[in-house]
């Protein structure tokens, strides 16, 4: 046992169970040792999510360093989609943690040079990044709490919504349901790319 097992077996329980699984007994259990055990291993669950914060960014593929800033941002966009929508329990740990790993803080340093070496200035880089990163974490954390999962179930729901309501009461919802969203092909994974086009031109306007 070691913290590299301590973390693989985290993993697998947080992406099995959700984050609220995994606690110093269930790991314990888990890797077959006494909770009071892995105290020689990691200093207690704070290191744990800590670790697995950094598990989770080292899996996201970071663009290379000579490609152009807004390719390299859209990649490293899509690509933090991916890995996220893998571990969906993670989004909401990135940003909370107080004590990031190297892949963390690599992944922030990635999108930074790719400002600044674009021709963004601090300040510009500064906000261009935290914009960036509010809708792609956003976008995936209302993405992997969607009410469902395929287009059946989506047809289900809204039509169970607008039998519910009057239209009159919600022309332009009702609207955009029917002549968008129940339409054959209609996917909400799709919108992250007009939204990450709409947040890249607007960026680049502080450039």
């Amino acid at each position: 046992m070691d913290r590299e097992r301590t973390l693989a077996v985290a993993l697998a329980v947080a992406d099995a169970e959700g984050i609220g699984a995994v606690t110093m007994r269930r790991l314990g259990r888990e890797l077959g040792v006494e909770a009071a055990s892995l105290y020689h291993h990691v200093n207690g669950k704070d290191q744990i999510l800590d670790g697995l914060v950094d598990v989770v960014a080292a899996e996201i593929e970071l663009p290379d360093r000579s490609t152009e800033w807004r390719e390299a941002i859209s990649q490293r966009a899509h690509r933090t989609r991916t890995v996220l929508l893998r571990h969906p329990w993670a989004v909401s740990l990135m940003a909370s943690r107080n004590t990031p790993g190297p892949a963390t803080l690599g992944l922030l340093e990635s999108g930074i040079r790719s400002f600044r070496e674009g021709g963004f200035s601090i300040p510009a880089a500064a906000h261009a990044i935290s914009t960036l990163d509010s809708y792609v974490h956003g976008f995936v954390l209302q993405e992997a709490n969607l009410p469902f999962r395929d287009a059946s179930q989506l047809a289900t729901m809204t039509t169970a919504i607008m039998e519910a309501f009057p239209a009159a009461a919600f022309p332009y919802l009702f609207e955009l349901t029917v002549e968008h969203v129940l339409q054959p092909g209609y996917d909400y994974g799709k919108e992250f790319e007009s939204g990450l086009t709409l947040v890249l031109d607007g960026v680049a306007t502080l450039r």
